[in-house]
């Protein structure tokens, strides 16, 4: 049996800006039904679904590089 360990830092409440999001009729069921099923609220899947975005283009922000971006171009003097 395989069991996946993970860390959760204790819960710390986080102000949220409100936003319009405009979804097809096709993702509002899937995501109702999903609700229905696991208690989780829809906007709870929704800031998920935008952090894994920001994760995916992360190289597009502006901010610190990453050492992988790095590359060669670090010099010492």
């Amino acid at each position: 049996m395989h069991v996946l360990s993970r860390t959760v830092s204790p819960a710390v409440p986080r102000k949220k800006l409100s936003t319009t999001v405009y979804i097809t009729p096709e993702q509002d069921a899937r995501l109702k039904l999903l609700h229905a099923r696991t208690k989780v609220p829809v906007a709870e899947y929704i800031r998920q679904g935008i952090d894994l975005v920001l994760d995916k283009y992360r190289a597009n922000l502006p901010g610190q590089v990453d050492i992988a971006f790095q590359g060669d171009s670090a010099e010492t003097d």
